[in-house]
């Protein structure tokens, strides 16, 4: 707002009349002059030069009453049926003499018309045609006839749901904004767009809700946006790279979401959503820990039912870095841990393996990790072969072969597939890293070394943070009230106010109504 008031005051400044004290006007030594036509006339067919090197670049010759018309846009870049069904109509059916009156007789808005070669380079470039009126002429009308090719809305593939919507985004950004804004049909719904990438001018988009929205968190967002200098932009995930807090940390600090219905539900809570052109997913700050585990799904179930699915995946989560570990430090260190019962089972699966437990559950942890990346690489079909099949072929071969115990095999194989628990794909990358250095710390310091290393977890995850807001959040800072919506959720009833953690201008979401509630009567009454 500063910046436009002082161009504004600027701008009346220049408009004033420099006076000496007499109140005679000054006339400036050196006065501003347009360039000149045939300088302009130059730089314009220097740049026809320069794009006629590439093949798409058209140049097309229209004589209307010996008016010569001329054509120029890039044939990759254009929808031609707009030429066929709006442009060409014109030349056949109309007496044009002047650009003006083709603008005006033409059937499409926000039709520009300059001369600054500047304007002309970036509108062919994002798909305009400009046309000219004689080749003397250095001023041209540009029309919008950008070609919309793209995928149409599908399936979500990442955060599939059994209830609730069956739309996800797609590539397009207009698309992805009407997504949202058919869920959000209010003005407050503002939508700020940039273009970022020095070579790819990518169209990047910040929405939020007026009113709701912290504004800290909007200017954050903003100035983080303006201050990009990579040279390409291709996905989302550029950004996240180039705006998160801290990009030293395996966690990710936005949510990335292929959902149109879960961002319109975060941004009625007070968050920001950053959408960018080329890319299928959105991303949701500032976040927290606990909100990676949360699918958007338990929204559409009962409270109850929600709740428990979330304690299960915070458990598997858990026991999916912590349940190798142990096995390596007990047998390592730790023997008299091991309850009796279970000592000569553990004793008949180890007698014929020549390895430690450190090389066996890293061997095992590797193979696993192998069958997941050929799994995601390849087409799909073959790729669910090979995880189920390649899975059952090497567990049961290094089994045989003595190199892994049956019972390590079972402890991997739960670990792998409690990983897979984690609803946001990030996240489950993180988590299948993490368990490395657990594995390491294990075997050189036994239970110590895995109580190291989850507290250097945990203090890295205190310092961390989303658009400067907490991680962990609402464990520390603790706030009671928004565990409502945390590691359990609680009936909407309960939940009237927005999170405390993104600091919304307007707390309140709606206000408990208890009339609703009827008055349950006595089974008497009813005979009474």
């Amino acid at each position: 707002m500063k910046r436009r008031n002082i161009k504004k005051l600027l701008n009346n400044i220049g408009d004033i009349e420099d006076t000496d004290a007499d109140g005679k006007e000054l006339v400036p030594d050196k006065q501003p002059k347009e360039p000149p036509t045939e300088e302009k006339l130059t730089s314009f067919n220097q740049l026809l030069e320069e794009f006629k090197k590439s093949d798409d670049f058209i140049h097309s010759v229209y004589h209307q009453a010996n008016t010569p018309f001329h054509l120029y846009y890039f044939s990759s870049l254009v929808e031609n049926d707009i030429i066929q069904r709006d442009i060409l109509p014109c030349f056949n059916n109309f007496q044009l003499s002047t650009l003006e009156e083709l603008i005006q007789k033409i059937p499409i808005d926000d039709i520009k018309k300059t001369d600054d070669c500047t304007k002309i380079k970036e509108y062919l470039l994002y798909g305009y045609i400009a046309i000219q009126l004689n080749r003397e002429d250095s001023t041209v009308a540009l029309l919008p006839a950008v070609a919309q090719k793209g995928r149409q809305v599908s399936l979500p593939e990442v955060e599939f749901s059994v209830v609730g919507p069956k739309e996800a985004f797609v590539e397009s950004l207009d698309v992805n904004l009407n997504l949202v804004r058919k869920r959000l049909p209010v003005p407050e719904l503002e939508v700020k767009e940039f273009v970022v990438g020095k070579l790819s001018k990518t169209r990047v988009a910040v929405v939020y809700l007026k009113d709701i929205a912290n504004s800290e968190n909007i200017h954050t967002v903003i100035q983080r946006i303006e201050d990009i200098t990579f040279d390409q932009i291709n996905d989302s995930s550029y950004i996240t790279q180039l705006i998160q807090d801290n990009n030293n940390s395996p966690f990710p600090q936005f949510i990335d979401t292929e959902r149109p219905d879960r961002v319109a539900s975060v941004l009625a809570e007070g968050k920001i959503v950053i959408l960018v052109d080329g890319a299928p997913h959105g991303l949701i700050g500032p976040t927290t820990l606990f909100e990676f585990f949360s699918a958007f799904e338990d929204y559409f179930l009962n409270w109850i039912i929600a709740s428990f699915f979330r304690l299960v995946r915070l458990f598997a989560v858990i026991f999916s870095i912590l349940v190798t570990p142990i096995y390596v430090a007990v047998l390592t260190y730790h023997y008299e841990l091991i309850p009796k019962d279970l000592v000569s089972t553990l004793v008949t699966s180890r007698s014929p393996i020549p390895l430690p437990p450190i090389l066996e559950a890293i061997i095992l942890e590797l193979a696993i990790e192998l069958l997941r990346e050929a799994g995601a690489r390849l087409p799909t079909k073959v790729g669910q072969t090979i995880g189920i099949v390649g899975g059952i072929v090497i567990g049961t071969a290094s089994v045989e072969a003595g190199l892994t115990s049956n019972v390590l095999l079972i402890i991997v194989a739960l670990s792998a597939l409690a990983s897979f628990t984690t609803p946001v794909y990030q996240m489950g990358n993180t988590i299948r890293l993490i368990r490395f250095p657990f594995l390491i710390s294990a075997h050189f310091l036994g239970l110590l070394g895995v109580t190291l290393c989850f507290c250097f977890l945990l203090i890295h995850l205190l310092r961390l943070t989303s658009l400067g807001r907490p991680f962990l959040e609402p464990i520390y800072p603790l706030r009671l009230a928004d565990l409502r919506d945390a590691i359990i959720r609680l009936p909407f009833t309960l939940q009237s106010k927005r999170p405390i953690e993104v600091q919304s201008e307007d707390t309140v979401r709606f206000k408990p109504n208890n009339n609703n509630k009827k008055k349950l009567k006595d089974i008497d009454e009813f005979y009474s």
